[in-house]
C-alpha cells in the first residue's frame, strides 16, 4: 500500500501573489477546535446567581457599614435603611442556599463540579503546575498548560478566597443576624458560638467586612484573569460558563 502524501502545511511564499501576500502564513493555518463538556447546567445557573447575590452584597453590606445620608422627612416615609438590610438579607439566603445546593451538587454532578471544594496539595503535579501558572501570570512563560477544569492557580485561589472565605461569611452573617432573631432561634442556636470566638458583636463586624473586601478582591481578579485567558490563551473560558462548552484552539498536548 503506497504511503499517504503528507499534508501540505500553509507557509510564507505561499502567500506571494496573493491578496494577503505580506502576511505571516503561521496565524493563518487552520486548527482543529475540540470542544469538552465542562461546566453542567446547575454549576452555571449557580455561579451567574451567586455572582448577582454577591454584587448586591457587597453594595448593601458597604452601605449598612457606612449609612448614607439621613433623608428629609419620616423615617417610616422612605424606609432606606429598612430597604437596604432587606436586600442584604434576601441576597445573603440566595447567597446561602445556593452554596448548599452547590456542595450537594458536588457529590451528583462531574468531577469537574467537586474542584471548589479541595485543593490537592499531597500532588507534586499540582504544585509544578501552580508555578508554571504564576510564571505565566509573571509574564516569564508565554503560554499555559491546557486545562479541562480549573488550572492549579485558579483553583487554589477559589478554595481559599471564596469557598473557605464564603463559608466565614455564611457563619458570621447569619451569627450577626441572630441579634435580631433572639438567641433561641435557629440562628442562634446553630451560629451563636461564633460571636463569643471572634471577640463579640462589634469584632464580628469587623471581620465579616473583612471578608467582604477579600470576595470583592477575589472578583476583580477573577474577571480580570478569566477575561485574560479567554483572550490570550489556548482555551475558552467566559464562554465555558455560558455554553458548558471549553474550546481549545491548537491541537497540542498542552
Amino acid at each position: 500500500m503506497a504511503a499517504s502524501k503528507p499534508a501540505h502545511m500553509l507557509r510564507d511564499e505561499d502567500l506571494v501573489g496573493t491578496n494577503l501576500e505580506g502576511l505571516k502564513a503561521a496565524p493563518l493555518r487552520a486548527r482543529r477546535v475540540t470542544s469538552v463538556y465542562v461546566y453542567e447546567a446547575p454549576v452555571r445557573l449557580w455561579h451567574w446567581t451567586n455572582a448577582g447575590a454577591i454584587v448586591v452584597l457587597a453594595i448593601t453590606g458597604f452601605l449598612i457599614g457606612a449609612p448614607p445620608s439621613t433623608l428629609a422627612g419620616e423615617a417610616s416615609a422612605h424606609f432606606q435603611m429598612g430597604w437596604i438590610r432587606y436586600l442584604h438579607f434576601a441576597a445573603a439566603w440566595i447567597f446561602a442556599v445556593g452554596f448548599l445546593g452547590r456542595v450537594i451538587w458536588a457529590f451528583f454532578g462531574n468531577i469537574y463540579s467537586r474542584e471548589l471544594f479541595y485543593v490537592p496539595v499531597w500532588k507534586l503535579s499540582f504544585w509544578r503546575e501552580l508555578w508554571e501558572e504564576v510564571l505565566v501570570y509573571a509574564f516569564v512563560k508565554k503560554y499555559a498548560r491546557k486545562f479541562i477544569g480549573h488550572n492549579a492557580l485558579a483553583q487554589l485561589t477559589i478554595f481559599l478566597c471564596f469557598t473557605l472565605t464564603g463559608l466565614f461569611m455564611i457563619a458570621t452573617g447569619f451569627a450577626l443576624y441572630s441579634d435580631g432573631t433572639g438567641i433561641d432561634s435557629w440562628e442562634g442556636r446553630l451560629f451563636g458560638w461564633v460571636m463569643p470566638l471572634l471577640g463579640g458583636n462589634l469584632a464580628t463586624h469587623f471581620w465579616h467586612h473583612i471578608g467582604m473586601w477579600v470576595i470583592i478582591l477575589f472578583v476583580i481578579i477573577h474577571v480580570y484573569t478569566v477575561t485574560r485567558e479567554d483572550i490570550s490563551s489556548r482555551q475558552t473560558l467566559i464562554s465555558a460558563m455560558i455554553n458548558g462548552y471549553r474550546n481549545f484552539r491548537d491541537d497540542s498536548r498542552d
